[in-house]
């Protein structure tokens, strides 16, 4: 059996007394029992992905909303789990309907029904993140299970994966890319580190309920050309800036998070800071 690589996650500092890793799979949930066994708290982070179509929009969901359920049992089951933290997607709100809306809060779902018949880039992703986060809010509250959801955007920054996220070589097409690739002109972003303390800050809070958008930053690529520009000229942008004001794109909605800065949130990194991480990073690593 195929054994994956995780040396990027073993090399971490303090790895050796601090990290346990499990073999698991969404595919079996059974697998995850013995991870969750003994734990208070759990970050459920993992989903399938799969941009290229290659699996059928259902089969797709399904395995999202069975390994995730999956994952809840072994919650339920192992007595000590207090609460979980379920990791969403901008995907699971963003896509509103016809009519979209400018500015989207927790109250707000996808339309999965409209997703299926406009199939937009990512539309099986975003129809198997809506339905599977319902599904695990839906199980908590059926079995007494305290589960929170967080809701993330494009996430930017630093990354300790060998391969490049598609996030941020989303975020870094006018460098990393090339112009006839960019298909949005609006993106809602957040630095993965706030993304992370976001995470262990719904854990340990005393009450959190149901939905959190964690979502800072709504950015015109407009604005991602004139700070990449300023701050990397050695790299030659593949457009100029009124070139980029007449691309056809998504237009994606702004994803308010006051529900999680009223609770006690505060973010840390700026627009600037994103993109710098995330650079340096590429560099680092021979993507840049």
């Amino acid at each position: 059996e195929r054994k994956r690589d995780v040396s990027f996650l073993t090399n971490l500092p303090d790895a050796s007394e601090k990290l346990k890793i499990f073999e698991a799979d969404l595919s079996d949930p059974e697998s995850f029992g013995p991870s969750v066994e003994g734990c208070i708290g759990v970050f459920h982070t993992a989903t399938p992905i799969d941009f290229n179509l290659t699996e059928p929009e259902e089969a797709l969901t399904k395995r999202a909303v069975d390994g995730t359920l999956g994952i809840l049992r072994a919650c339920l089951k192992s007595k000590t789990v207090k609460r979980v933290v379920y990791t969403s997607s901008a995907s699971a709100v963003s896509f509103v309907g016809p009519e979209p809306k400018d500015v989207v809060d927790e109250e707000d779902w996808s339309d999965v029904d409209f997703l299926r018949s406009w199939k937009p880039y990512g539309w099986s992703y975003a129809i198997s993140k809506t339905l599977t986060e319902k599904a695990a809010l839906e199980f908590g509250e059926l079995h007494g299970l305290d589960v929170v959801t967080l809701i993330p955007p494009f996430v930017v920054g630093r990354f300790i994966c060998p391969k490049l996220p598609d996030s941020i070589e989303k975020a870094l097409v006018l460098v990393v890319g090339k112009k006839e690739e960019i298909g949005i002109t609006r993106y809602h972003m957040v630095h993965g580190d706030d993304v992370a303390r976001a995470h262990i800050f719904l854990l340990e809070h005393p009450n959190p309920k149901g939905r959190y958008n964690c979502s800072p930053f709504i950015v015109p690529i407009e604005d991602i050309y004139q700070i990449l520009s300023a701050k990397y000229p050695e790299y030659k942008m593949p457009t100029v800036l009124e070139e980029l004001k007449q691309i056809k794109g998504a237009k994606l909605p702004h994803l308010t998070s006051k529900k999680l800065e009223d609770a006690g949130f505060e973010f840390k990194y700026s627009i600037e800071d994103m993109f710098v991480d995330a650079i340096e990073c590429c560099k680092e690593k021979g993507y840049l």
